[in-house]
């Protein structure tokens, strides 16, 4: 739906994502939206430029998340929430329900 706005299918994909987890990593994403990593990796990067994102390092892997101090951090996700709103029940079940809290050891599957 916002691929042509934001330039490409991995930008709007990216955007959706932090919008419903605040946070990842390009594995994460790429896995999940069964995309190539390097494009992901360089739209998270461009991103970063752009000041949308800040990153920081958890061990070995790049997290990112919102920038606070973006300009229009707050319209951008008004408009993200309202496509949100729009997307199938069928694609926010398949994409957007992913466990991300550790399962307790004991717990059957």
């Amino acid at each position: 739906m916002l691929s042509k706005l934001f330039g490409g299918y991995t930008a709007e994909k990216i955007l959706m994502f932090m919008f419903v987890y605040e946070e990842g990593y390009a594995r994460q994403i790429n896995r999940l939206f069964n995309v190539a990593f390097d494009p992901v990796n360089k739209q998270l990067a461009k991103f970063e430029d752009a000041g949308i994102f800040v990153s920081r390092m958890k061990g070995r892997t790049k997290l990112y998340t919102w920038n606070p101090r973006f300009p229009f951090l707050k319209e951008l996700k008004a408009l993200l929430e309202k496509a949100f709103e729009y997307t199938a029940p069928e694609e926010k079940q398949m994409y957007y329900s992913e466990r991300t809290r550790p399962r307790k050891s004991d717990k059957p599957l």
